[in-house]
């Protein structure tokens, strides 16, 4: 809350309604539960949560921003100067009128009296979800390190924010674990790429063309100019490092795969588009930690297999948007090894290039078994490696060359 400064902080158990309660009573502010200065001593519709007609006039039941729920109003129509928030009721409203109901579709009524309780509990909860889901978007935003914008989108039920996932940008390496080699030198080129920049020092050649586009084959190590390089941030050999390129869309898809991502610019062949990140575990960890996820279906476990078989990278927990990158027997990214900053053979950075031109919209996926070694399972339990075969899952990306399986 605003004004306190404490040395430590624990998890807050209270529901939100709660909190709000408590800050007007004790008279504080704190922007992250809707509370501030001009919410204390006015109104704001937050969301409407039921409608009724009495004596030919419409009302709305009010939820009050920053208020609890206990303070809801009915409020006639001509009050009310929200619109969107009326357009947002109707549309979750028709939505639930319009759903099948054994193959019939009902008939939406546009002169209701009254809303049965379950549709107006399906209003709130779509209400409550939408708000979250704002949220959840202002967060990643706010912890990216990249200027492209990350927009989410549900649809398809109403699945919130995932509770116990965080946000990274890079590697968070589990103690003892070092992800930085100390490395002290870097090339001496005024202008990349030239007889001794670092692709040439590692012994490879420069992965990327005049036009920042990747021209080296799958299987072949990324070497990207480092913090000790002389050229500046416009050298052609710097763009897994600068971050993803493109605005993305984390969104529900509506065949059970869970979260899917989808870009929202048109991306071209051998372009750069993400960086896989996550926890950074010993294999002896990875293979106790996979058999725990097992049975919660939810492991999201790439072994870091370039040079040896020593640490593998969990971002069930922490993650980037990759997190939620479905599989494809036919994927349109393709998994590369990146040396940068760290030139440890067992600690390669791992990125996704584009494998073809990608329509705007058009959802991202890459295939878990391909070079790289994988070990994964999306929020409906696909992909497990073939080295760590442990359930015989259904692959459900519905290319037209699937194998069926994940494993």
């Amino acid at each position: 809350m605003e004004g306190w400064r404490g040395a430590w902080y624990v998890p807050c158990l209270a529901s939100l309604e709660t909190l709000q309660e408590l800050c007007r009573k004790e008279n504080l502010t704190c922007k992250s539960i809707g509370i501030t200065n001009r919410s204390l001593k006015s109104y704001e519709v937050e969301y409407l949560c039921d409608y009724k007609v009495e004596e030919g006039k419409a009302y709305y039941l009010v939820k009050w921003k920053g208020w609890p729920e206990s303070s809801n109003t009915w409020e006639p129509r001509k009050h009310l100067n929200c619109p969107l928030l009326i357009q947002n009721f109707l549309r979750d409203r028709n939505e639930y009128l319009s759903r099948g109901r054994e193959g019939k579709a009902m008939k939406v009524r546009n002169h209701v009296k009254t809303l049965k309780p379950a549709i107006a509990d399906y209003i709130v909860k779509k209400a409550k979800q939408r708000i979250a889901l704002q949220r959840w978007k202002e967060e990643l935003n706010r912890k990216k390190n990249h200027k492209a914008m990350i927009l989410v989108e549900n649809t398809v039920d109403l699945e919130g924010p995932p509770l116990d996932f965080y946000y990274i940008n890079e590697y968070k390496p589990a103690p003892g674990i070092n992800v930085l080699n100390g490395i002290t030198t870097g090339c001496e080129c005024a202008d990349c790429p030239a007889e001794k920049c670092c692709p040439k020092e590692a012994g490879f050649i420069l992965a990327y063309n005049k036009r920042k586009k990747l021209k080296i084959q799958p299987g072949l190590p990324i070497y990207e100019c480092n913090s000790y390089c002389r050229c500046g941030p416009d050298c052609p050999n710097r763009i897994v490092q600068k971050g993803t390129p493109y605005s993305l869309c984390i969104f529900r898809t509506n065949n059970g795969r869970g979260w899917g991502v989808k870009t929202l610019q048109k991306i071209k062949t051998n372009s750069f588009v993400m960086e896989y990140v996550g926890e950074v575990i010993t294999s002896e960890e990875a293979e106790r930690r996979g058999q725990l996820y097992d049975n919660q279906g939810n492991t999201y476990l790439f072994d870091l297999d370039y040079d040896s078989d020593e640490f593998t990278v969990d971002a069930a927990r922490y993650g980037n948007v990759s997190h939620f990158v479905n599989h494809s027997c036919d994927p349109n990214l393709q998994v590369f090894n990146v040396f940068i900053d760290n030139l440890d053979l067992r600690l390669p950075r791992i990125a996704l290039f584009s494998t073809r031109t990608i329509k705007a919209g058009e959802e991202l996926t890459f295939d878990y078994q391909m070079k790289g070694s994988i070990d994964l399972t999306s929020d409906s339990a696909e992909g497990l490696s073939p080295s760590k075969k442990r359930i015989r899952t259904v692959c459900k990306c519905g290319a037209v060359c699937c194998r069926g399986y994940l494993n």
